[in-house]
């Protein structure tokens, strides 16, 4: 009641006549149920009904009455929308249980068995993006609003955008670390703090709707699509993640006597875990068919399921850290992108690096022993096993591990599954720009 008289104080204090009740589809997409603000304290005592069958693989027909019940610790108010709040929901069913097939509950139902071992999961994500100048029409090539590179300064008006979002973000309660310009022109890169994950999930699909807004208030277009300009870097959203033991606040991860890597037993045994789903995640990390026009070569994206410190190719890294910062090690992976749904990804992360601990997988030898491929080598010369080059491969290697499915949930593992299927059926379909190019003039 008292967190409830807090956020009506707070909404009649600044104005605020509606609210959206905000939640994400198994897919990744927000979505929400704007109510009068009259209505949000009847919301937050019992939720709010919404026809669930009428969302992309929520429920079946005869399962279609859910309910949304808000976090109120995730009340804020909408900075560049006048007299709007918003409010995170978790889908429950009328009984008041929690929905196995919305993905926060996933990611929660994986954080809690974390602490049933005695551990708290935490991860920092680089969301990284691009900037486009308006297209007049649905299939103009995308045009970068910028140039630079890594850590250039914004020119006046990039800086101008950047400014209003991260007010807007402060505003909203993001925990941002900071922000640069990425490598490609137009591409920028947001790094959130450290924290909960389930937290940190809220924050990247908070981060997103932000910067499609502002962006929008300048007359531009944010996208998250991994690889949106053939020829140049695509976006990732790298994950640095930890666990914290509960009763000592220690970092799982950290053992100081190991100098070169700095990592204990559990953080080697973490890494393994990811290494061995790795292959099966990738489906979830990156969803997209144009997922894997980013996991190419020469883009500074992984390809080989390897780790080690090297900044460029690994999947997963270990950062260097300074001798007085060895217990804030962290295990970084780099394959997810920024169109994954965060709440899958990271509930996936936390059980393959759960399951490596558990049944004591060794770890393999770093990649940075192995000599590096050259410049321009082919697909066939990358040394160990690779990630999948296409959301086909990806499927199906998630089909055939079970613990990945397991994660999910058999309603979002199967629903997603459908899903991705048929949008490798319809690209697969489809005959490109690219195909009338290359081959109507020459067949």
């Amino acid at each position: 009641m008292a967190a409830q008289d807090d956020i009506m104080a707070e909404a009649e204090a600044r104005g605020v006549r509606f609210c959206n009740l905000e939640f994400t589809d198994i897919v990744g997409m927000a979505k929400a149920v704007t109510v009068p603000i009259e209505q949000l304290p009847a919301s937050l005592a019992g939720g709010r009904w919404f026809d669930g069958s009428s969302i992309e693989g929520f429920a079946r027909v005869l399962e279609s009455d859910m309910y949304l019940l808000p976090d109120a610790a995730t009340f804020a108010v909408i900075p560049w929308q006048a007299a709007r709040a918003r409010i995170v929901c978790d889908v429950v069913r009328p009984d008041g249980t929690p929905f196995e097939g919305d993905p926060r509950a996933r990611l929660r139902h994986a954080l809690n068995r974390a602490a049933t071992l005695g551990m708290r999961y935490e991860v920092a994500p680089e969301i990284e993006f691009f900037l486009l100048k308006p297209s007049s029409g649905e299939h103009d090539a995308a045009v970068a609003f910028d140039r630079g590179s890594y850590f250039d300064l914004a020119n006046e008006a990039t800086a101008k955008v950047w400014l209003d979002l991260m007010n807007h973000l402060e505003a909203l309660g993001v925990p941002v670390e900071s922000t640069h310009h990425e490598v490609a022109d137009g591409q920028h890169e947001i790094d959130l703090a450290m924290q909960d994950a389930l937290n940190a999930a809220d924050a990247v699909m908070t981060c997103k709707l932000a910067i499609k807004a502002i962006a929008a208030q300048h007359n531009l277009a944010a996208t998250f699509m991994p690889k949106p300009i053939t020829g140049v870097n695509g976006s990732g959203m790298h994950v640095h993640q930890r666990l914290i033991d509960m009763r000592s606040g220690r970092n799982v991860f950290a053992d100081a006597e190991n100098r070169e890597y700095g990592l204990s037993e559990s953080g080697l045994r973490f890494i393994a875990g990811l290494l061995d789903h790795a292959r099966a995640m990738s489906a979830v990390l990156s969803p997209l068919v144009n997922s894997y026009k980013r996991l190419v070569p020469s883009y500074e994206a992984p390809l080989e399921i390897n780790w080690g410190h090297h900044n460029q190719d690994m999947l997963v890294r270990v950062p260097h850290l300074a001798t007085q910062r060895k217990n804030d090690v962290q295990i970084e992976i780099r394959s997810p992108d920024p169109s994954c749904n965060p709440y899958l990804a990271f509930a996936v992360l936390l059980a393959a690096g759960l399951d490596g601990m558990e049944r004591g997988l060794e770890c393999p030898p770093p990649g940075d022993r192995r000599p590096r491929k050259t410049p321009g080598s082919s697909r066939h010369q990358v040394p160990g096993p690779r990630l999948p080059e296409s959301l086909a491969e990806a499927l199906t290697a998630m089909e055939g591990d079970p613990l990945v499915r397991e994660a999910l949930g058999p309603i979002i593992a199967g629903e997603f599954l459908d899903a991705k299927w048929q949008e490798w059926d319809a690209y697969r379909q489809e005959v490109s720009a690219w195909e009338l190019r290359r081959y109507l003039p020459l067949f």
